[in-house]
């Protein structure tokens, strides 16, 4: 099986992140391997939900553990990206070599592109339907998960989307917004339910919500400590996540 356009870039462009992997496998807790890798606690969980969200299931399997720690495992398809990692690592030497100047290196550089949403979910176009100029575009998650993103016909066009283009969903965490598991979410918004694996504090400003989806993906929303102690909502409480299809923007691969 072969991987993901999106996460077989992701591997070229990001192999730090790509080389946590060999340091949970090592060290089998996210804590331990952040240090080893020389993360912090959160840039390692970070890792974790960007690379399970771009790849076709989980790579790594992992149980909460609170704010010191929480265990972790490459999964089998982990395993398999790890070794794929260790190829390219092989290689790395000899597109070093083929190079003609340093330059060229910067270049294809700032020509990849990173994003600063926090939310990047590898999906799969399944149905276009036009909305007079805007398209209604329908994804495919991992698993049979689907969402809808609203993009403009001419946008469309320029991203050549059709069905089965592989794309990445970008979602900034503040549009995402919790609701009780029983609370009706908005008509015409994506609604996803899931489990909260850890809530972040901050020091001043929203915390940080991390929500496990049953795909194995993983959204991080924003939320003020007080409107989580409305809801009820902790670690390990059912919850549901509204966002409307037009706050979420798509990328595909160049």
């Amino acid at each position: 099986m072969s991987l993901p356009p999106l996460l077989s870039q992701h591997i070229v462009r990001r192999p730090q992140r790509i080389a946590l992997l060999q340091h949970i496998a090592e060290q089998g807790s996210i804590t331990r391997a952040a240090k080893s890798a020389g993360l912090s606690y959160k840039a390692a969980w970070d890792a974790i939900d960007e690379l399970n969200n771009l790849a076709q299931k989980p790579l790594v399997e992992r149980s909460v553990g609170g704010k010191g720690g929480g265990g972790a495992k490459l999964s089998s398809e982990g395993e398999r990206v790890l070794r794929l990692y260790q190829k390219l690592q092989a290689l790395q030497a000899q597109v070093l070599e083929a190079a003609e100047e340093a330059s060229d290196l910067d270049l294809l550089g700032r020509l990849m592109l990173r994003t600063s949403a926090r939310n990047q979910l590898h999906g799969k176009v399944v149905a276009i339907d036009a909305q007079g100029r805007n398209d209604r575009i329908r994804l495919e998650l991992a698993e049979g998960l689907r969402i809808d993103a609203q993009i403009t016909h001419d946008s469309t066009l320029r991203l050549e989307l059709q069905t089965g283009t592989e794309v990445v969903a970008l979602i900034k965490a503040g549009w995402l917004e919790l609701l009780d598991i029983n609370q009706a979410a908005t008509p015409g918004n994506n609604c996803l339910k899931g489990m909260i694996e850890e809530i972040l504090d901050a020091e001043d400003g929203p915390s940080e919500v991390r929500i496990g989806l049953p795909n194995g993906q993983t959204l991080c929303a924003l939320a003020e400590s007080q409107y989580l102690k409305t809801l009820g909502l902790a670690d390990g409480k059912p919850v549901q996540v509204q966002f409307a299809p037009s706050n979420i923007l798509l990328g595909t691969p160049l």
